[in-house]
């Protein structure tokens, strides 16, 4: 499944890059070769749905770019709820810990631009994109 992907975007790394926030220019190598849970991905579409963006057709242009959109699978389901307490004093979202779980299911890792994440002790690498 996540044979061809060597890095983890959170939603909040897609988003500064289509909003053109801070740090948003770094996220666009990553697109080669990055996963996205689907759960992130949803979070992605529903932000922009709210911002009033058209958002049809952008999952086919993401993956052109070389974006893989992984199903949350139930393994990830349970290592999310499992990141809960330690996360919980941080306020990570199920969203955050979905995209945690994929990263570290997948021994990948992951690019954020939220910046609580930098003080998670996980065994994977957090990668900040500002």
């Amino acid at each position: 499944m996540t044979q061809n992907v060597r890095c983890i975007l959170d939603a909040s790394a897609l988003l500064a890059m289509l909003n053109d926030e801070p740090g948003g220019a770094s996220v666009e190598p990553y697109l080669m070769g990055a996963g996205v849970s689907s759960v992130n991905w949803s979070e992605v579409i529903q932000k922009l749905l709210a911002k009033n963006v058209i958002t049809t057709g952008m999952q086919e242009d993401f993956q052109k770019l070389g974006l893989t959109i992984l199903p949350f699978t139930t393994e990830q389901a349970e290592l999310a709820a499992n990141l809960w307490t330690t996360t919980k004093p941080l306020g990570l979202s199920l969203g955050d810990r979905a995209c945690l779980a994929l990263a570290i299911a997948s021994n990948l890792p992951v690019v954020t631009a939220d910046k609580v994440w930098k003080d998670l002790n996980l065994p994977i690498v957090v990668q900040m994109i500002r």
